[in-house]
């Protein structure tokens, strides 16, 4: 089932704190498609530069990211992973589905 979503640009002022937090969905970069132009993504590389947070140029949202698997606690380079910030999916109730908590802060 495909889902789009889209950042806080051309939306009213009280939808920008409603989309300043990230739920992360995952998907193999096979299943996702950027519909933006690429010059409208800027992106943001931390520590170990090991994995891509990019987030829109025009408003700041965080979008998605690009990173190898992590499900084992340890980078799997030959299975990359796509974030995207569910958040951010329009017409999609979020209560519907299971989330998953990892402390990333803790884990590794």
């Amino acid at each position: 089932m495909a889902i789009k979503g889209s950042c806080h640009c051309g939306r009213c002022t009280c939808s920008l704190c409603s989309k300043r937090g990230a739920l992360w969905a995952y998907y193999t970069p096979a299943q996702f498609r950027l519909t933006s132009p690429p010059e409208n993504v800027a992106t943001y590389l931390w520590g170990s530069r090991t994995v891509k947070h990019h987030f829109c140029a025009g408003c700041g949202c965080g979008t998605y990211s690009e990173s190898p698997d992590w499900s084992t606690g340890k980078p799997d380079f030959d299975n990359p992973k796509v974030g995207v910030n569910a958040r951010l999916f329009d017409d999609f109730d979020l209560d519907a589905v299971p989330v998953t908590v990892i402390d990333g802060k803790n884990l590794w």
